[in-house]
C-alpha cells in the first residue's frame, strides 16, 4: 500500500487521517479488518496501530445504518490504563471529526457522573479500562448486549497487571457473533491462550518483534554507585529537551522528584498511586514544556504518547527486559531521533545481561565517578517516641524529626 487511498476507507475518514503513508501494521491489518475477519497483532507502541484498527472500525460504522440506543455502544475498546484508553479516544476524535460517530471513555480514579452522562448519549465506541466497566455495568449503566466489534489493545500489559479475571466476566456479557482484535507487544502462552478463546479463524500480524528496538534510538549504559545516580542524572538534565525518567517504584520515582526539586529543576510524577487528575495534570505539563522532565515508573512505558521525547533516562534498569524496550520506545516517535541512556548499578549487573540478550546488541558504555565533595545524599528520618510516655514528657519534634526526606551535604 502506497497511501490510505488504497484502502477504500469512508471519504470523511480519509480526510482526517494525519498521516502521508501507512505503517508497517497498518498496511498488513487493515484490508483484513475490512473484510471484517478476527485479527491477532502483534505490535509494539508507536508502531501506528491505535490507526490500524480504529480506522476500518470507523469505516464500518460509517458504512452502515444503525439505530443508536442509549447506554449501549456498537463497539469496545479495552485498554490497562487510563492513560492508554485516553491516548485511543483522542486519536479516535481525530480520525471522526467533523463526523456523526460518538465516542468516549470511561476508567477509574474520577467520578462516574461524566462517564454515566456520556454513556447514556448513545455512544457508537465506548474506550475502557475493565474496573470501571464492570463496576458501571453491575450498577445497570452500560449494556455490553450490542457490541458487535470487540479490541484489546496491550493485552499482555492487562494480564501482567492481573485483569484476566476482569476480562474473562466481560466476555460473558459480549454475542458471540462480533468481530475481535487483539493486540499484544510480547506473545507469551497466556496471550496465546487467550486468543485461542476469543478469535474465530484469526489472520495473525507481527511487525517489529519485542526484541528489537528503536533503530533511531541512540543508546548507551553509564556505570554508577548506586549513591551517584541522583548525581549523574542531575548532570545529564541541562542537556536534554523533553526526557523521560524511568523508575522502578512508586517511591523511587517519588524520591527522584524531591531530589530534583530541592536543586530547582521542575519535573513532573506519573504512576499508579497519582489521582487521576494529577497524572492527567503531569502528562498536560509534560506535553507542552511547562516541564521538561516526567518521571514514570513502567504503568507509562506504554500508552504514553509524545512526539517530543528526546531522551529516555532508566534511572533503574526494568526488572524484566522487555519493558527496556517500551521504555526506550518513548523517543525516537514519528520520525524523529532519540537518545536512552541507562544507568547501571553494582546491584544491575544481571538485568543488564537479560536486556542485552534480548535485544542482540552490545550496548556502548561509559563509566560515572561522582564527586563525594559535591554529591547530594537523601536520607529518611523518623524519631522515635514512645507511646508508653506521658504527653508532658515528650519533646516537640522539629521539623527534621518528621518523617520525610531532607538534604544534606556530605562531609
Amino acid at each position: 500500500m502506497q497511501n490510505f487511498n488504497d484502502f477504500q476507507l469512508h471519504p470523511d475518514i480519509l480526510k482526517n487521517i494525519p498521516y502521508e503513508t501507512p505503517s508497517p501494521i497498518q498496511a498488513q491489518a487493515i484490508p483484513h479488518l475490512l473484510q471484517k475477519k478476527d485479527l491477532l497483532g502483534i505490535a509494539q507502541t508507536g508502531t501506528g496501530k491505535t490507526a490500524a484498527f480504529s480506522l476500518p472500525l470507523l469505516h464500518h460504522l460509517m458504512s452502515a445504518s444503525r439505530e443508536r440506543i442509549p447506554l449501549t455502544p456498537k463497539a469496545l475498546i479495552l485498554a490497562p490504563t487510563r492513560e492508554l484508553a485516553t491516548q485511543i479516544l483522542e486519536n479516535i476524535k481525530t480520525y471522526s471529526q467533523d463526523t456523526a460517530i460518538k465516542s468516549g471513555v470511561i476508567f477509574g480514579g474520577v467520578g462516574q457522573a461524566a462517564q454515566i452522562n456520556a454513556l447514556r448519549s448513545k455512544l457508537d465506541i465506548l474506550v475502557a479500562t475493565t474496573g470501571r466497566l464492570l463496576d458501571l455495568k453491575n450498577q445497570g449503566y452500560l449494556k455490553l448486549s450490542g457490541i458487535e466489534y470487540l479490541i484489546l489493545d496491550e493485552a499482555d500489559r492487562m494480564l501482567d497487571m492481573g485483569f484476566i479475571h476482569d476480562i474473562k466476566k466481560i466476555m460473558k456479557e459480549i454475542p458471540r457473533e462480533r468481530q475481535t482484535l487483539l493486540f499484544s507487544a510480547t506473545m507469551p502462552k497466556e496471550i496465546l491462550s487467550l486468543a485461542h478463546d476469543l478469535l474465530k479463524n484469526p489472520v495473525k500480524v507481527e511487525v517489529t518483534p519485542v526484541s528489537s528496538t528503536a533503530q533511531r534510538v541512540e543508546q548507551k549504559i553509564v556505570f554508577v554507585q548506586k549513591a551517584h545516580k541522583y548525581q549523574l542524572l542531575r548532570s545529564l538534565l541541562p542537556q536534554t529537551e523533553l526526557t523521560l525518567v524511568f523508575s522502578k517504584t512508586k517511591h523511587g520515582a517519588n524520591k527522584i522528584h524531591d531530589y530534583l526539586s530541592h536543586f530547582k529543576i521542575p519535573s513532573s510524577v506519573i504512576h499508579g498511586n497519582k489521582s487521576q487528575s494529577a497524572r492527567t495534570q503531569a502528562l498536560e505539563d509534560f506535553k507542552s514544556g511547562k516541564t521538561k522532565v516526567l518521571i514514570a515508573t513502567d504503568i507509562a512505558a506504554r500508552g504514553i504518547d509524545v512526539d517530543g521525547v528526546s531522551h529516555v533516562i532508566n534511572f533503574d534498569l526494568p526488572m524484566d527486559a522487555e519493558s527496556y524496550v517500551h521504555r526506550i520506545g518513548r523517543t525516537a516517535r514519528a520520525g524523529r531521533e532519540g537518545i536512552a541512556i541507562s544507568f547501571c548499578d553494582e546491584t544491575e549487573r544481571d538485568e543488564l545481561a537479560k536486556i542485552q540478550k534480548l535485544i542482540k546488541l552490545q550496548l556502548p558504555t561509559e563509566n560515572f565517578v561522582g564527586e563525594n565533595e559535591a554529591s547530594v545524599k537523601m536520607t529518611k528520618t523518623k524519631r522515635f517516641v514512645d507511646p508508653r510516655r506521658k504527653p508532658e514528657h515528650r519533646k516537640p519534634e522539629s521539623q527534621e524529626n518528621k518523617v520525610g526526606f531532607r538534604f544534606r551535604r556530605k562531609k
